[in-house]
């Protein structure tokens, strides 16, 4: 089994605690769609939305350094971080008034993530086109 499968599961359970919190609070609002102009609900939204729009990437791109291979303490790095960042994305945009702070941190965190794996794996292709170039030793 990969590295990447356990933090896949992690990020998983969080996506439905941002999924269920969201749908309580709609029924709790009564919005059946958008926002409603309510803080609150356009919160929940976007922390649920945001999660959405960056996780799979990054797990995709951590699943692929991990196939090249690459040690196992980058792929943990790598997912910790993630977890990590989407753990405190999620928590700082939910407050209000909001603390940045938290934001900031998860979504550091989060693109970190994505970037060291995309350098990474650019890194291998550009070493294996380099040693094919080479031939055979």
């Amino acid at each position: 089994m990969t590295a990447v499968s356990l933090y896949a599961a992690l990020l998983a359970i969080l996506y439905a605690v941002l999924s269920v919190r969201t749908l309580r609070l709609r029924r709790r609002l009564r919005i059946a769609i958008g926002d409603s102009g309510d803080e609150r609900m356009l919160r929940a939204m976007r922390a649920h939305a945001n999660f959405a729009e960056y996780v799979l990437l990054a797990l995709l791109l951590i699943y692929l350094v991990e196939i090249a291979p690459a040690s196992a303490v980058l792929v943990h790095a790598l997912g910790l971080a993630l977890l990590l960042g989407r753990v405190l994305h999620a928590w700082g945009v939910s407050r209000s008034p909001e603390d940045f702070r938290f934001r900031v941190a998860g979504m550091a965190l989060t693109l970190a993530s994505l970037l060291v794996a995309s350098l990474y794996l650019l890194l291998a292709h550009a070493s294996g086109a380099l040693a094919a170039l080479a031939g055979p030793a």
